[in-house]
């Protein structure tokens, strides 16, 4: 089996483990959880250095945060996949007293979880702190952060992007989910922001598109660009464009699984549709 062949296997577990979780308590967000679950279990367990364990210095590794942490799902997911904690634990997800709650926290001390997030806007302007850090501690490692398209819409973000690239930190590679919906609806139908790509680039980043952004080849690919554009004086964007509910079909080309849960029939259907690989919790 290739290298990205285990990575799809993973990914297909990482759906069946978001169905199963949102499912259980009738709560949460599969639809931006599934578009991003090829970017994270390819983040996790191929782009990015990590250390054995878990601290919050994160000094001489790369680092993630997620802004858009109504995905929780997928992270949760990913991180349990990648061995910061049980797998067993995605069974407590949004219960009372979990670490799994709705929104990422840090007060339960959760591994792989840095910063509490959930309210829009926010993630950018704390991964550009966590690298300027890295810079004054000389460490050469990258920052990685995730955005939603629809959350581009706060205007904490675009303060940020202009912070950065005026003050050079080059360390960092934003990547933005372009799947173009949010809970309302499309972007565009919403608040159209116009051509993302050349708002960044007019505020001084590096832009690198990944047009098929649930392949993971593709991800692979331009991740590994996104590396190699990184040092250059300026941040790197990357513009994902991925799939709303990617790989349960009735969940995608609609904004409508946002924030739904599947029923017990809509569960089954999706859990037929992505095959068992590494076992449920």
């Amino acid at each position: 089996m290739s290298n990205t062949q285990q990575l799809e296997s993973i990914t297909t577990q990482v759906r069946r483990d978001i169905l199963r979780m949102v499912h259980k308590v009738n709560s949460g967000h599969p639809g931006g959880s599934l578009g991003c679950a090829e970017f994270l279990v390819a983040l996790y367990n191929e782009i990015m250095d990590r250390k054995e364990g878990f601290d919050m210095n994160g000094l001489e590794e790369d680092l993630f945060f997620l802004s858009n942490g109504h995905i929780s799902p997928v992270f949760y997911s990913v991180l349990a996949r990648a061995g910061y904690f049980s797998v067993d634990e995605l069974n407590t997800f949004r219960l009372l007293n979990s670490r799994l709650q709705g929104h990422p926290t840090t007060h339960e001390g959760l591994p792989g979880i840095r910063i509490a997030s959930g309210s829009l806007g926010q993630g950018m302007s704390v991964a550009i702190g966590a690298a300027e850090v890295k810079k004054l501690n000389s460490d050469k490692h990258l920052v990685y952060s995730l955005h939603g398209d629809g959350e581009l819409q706060e205007g904490q973000n675009w303060e940020a992007i202009m912070y950065a690239s005026a003050k050079k930190i080059d360390n960092l590679i934003a990547t933005i989910d372009l799947n173009g919906k949010q809970i309302d609806g499309a972007t565009d139908d919403v608040l159209p922001m116009g051509s993302i790509r050349a708002k960044f680039e007019a505020f001084g980043w590096i832009v690198i598109d990944i047009e098929a952004g649930n392949d993971m080849a593709a991800i692979l690919k331009g991740m590994a660009e996104a590396k190699s554009k990184s040092g250059q004086g300026k941040p790197v964007c990357v513009l994902l464009k991925s799939m709303m509910g990617n790989g349960v079909d009735f969940m995608m080309h609609t904004h409508a699984w946002h924030g739904k849960a599947p029923n017990d029939e809509q569960l089954a259907i999706g859990l037929a549709q992505n095959p068992v690989t590494l076992g449920d919790y």
